[in-house]
């Protein structure tokens, strides 16, 4: 991964840290799990894998249980998962994934975003062969945690790629096999700080740092709005 995965984690990172908008879009996709498989981690694999990323954001208990009861509310109004492909500043190609009680806001948010730096959505699937989908998992390097060993066990439930960069364990496979290495990683009992689906582009391409600066405006739009739930592109 290299420097793509240093620029997505530079990316991450400074998203993540605006606790004010992080904290309600992990608790959305915490109510959405818990709605979809039930209250129960012990028995929703989905809500067990958000409430780890949120422990992982720091999200407060207190946070993350107010978002499970939300899921049982009677006043919780059904999220929609929908996303948008478009294309920005000098071709910069975008895909957003989104989870929404309104299309017809998101929608209308989302092109004014495009349109105000002249770019433009483009019709749905028209950028999906453009990026690979893959789970991604994160985790400390202990020492007890023998790497050998467990990429071996790994590889049967479909890894494609192990990578330790400054202590952190980073495992890549892909999307089909998010729930294999799930399962494995939690028969060896490893505490993963992280387990995500993420689009790669297949195309990476290089940008000067005068387009980054256009192509960060509309970065930051998406990124700022409550519906917006996870931002790809084809940034080298």
């Amino acid at each position: 991964m290299g420097r793509a995965f240093e620029y997505r984690r530079a990316a991450k990172e400074k998203r993540w840290g605006m606790m004010s908008r992080i904290f309600p879009r992990l608790g959305k996709k915490i109510t959405i799990a818990a709605k979809e498989g039930g209250p129960d981690p012990n028995t929703n694999s989905a809500l067990r894998t958000a409430i780890q990323n949120a422990k992982s954001a720091n999200v407060p208990k207190d946070n993350i249980l107010a978002a499970i009861k939300r899921a049982t509310s009677k006043e919780f109004e059904t999220m929609t998962e929908v996303n948008y492909e478009g294309k920005g500043p000098h071709g910069v190609q975008v895909f957003v994934e989104c989870a929404t009680n309104n299309t017809t806001r998101t929608i209308a948010n989302v092109k004014s975003y495009f349109n105000k730096v002249g770019g433009a959505l483009v019709p749905s699937g028209s950028l999906e062969f453009m990026f690979d989908r893959k789970a991604v998992f994160e985790f400390e390097k202990k020492d007890n945690i023998d790497l050998d060993e467990l990429e071996l066990d790994l590889i049967d439930a479909g890894l494609e790629e192990i990578e330790e960069l400054d202590g952190t364990v980073v495992l890549t496979a892909d999307y089909t096999h998010f729930g294999d290495i799930s399962k494995v990683l939690d028969e060896k009992h490893i505490e993963v700080n992280k387990s995500v689906l993420e689009r790669f582009a297949t195309s990476p391409v290089e940008y000067t740092e005068e387009q980054m600066e256009d192509i960060n405006k509309l970065l930051d739009k998406l990124n700022e709005d409550e519906d917006v739930q996870e931002v790809f592109t084809n940034i080298a």
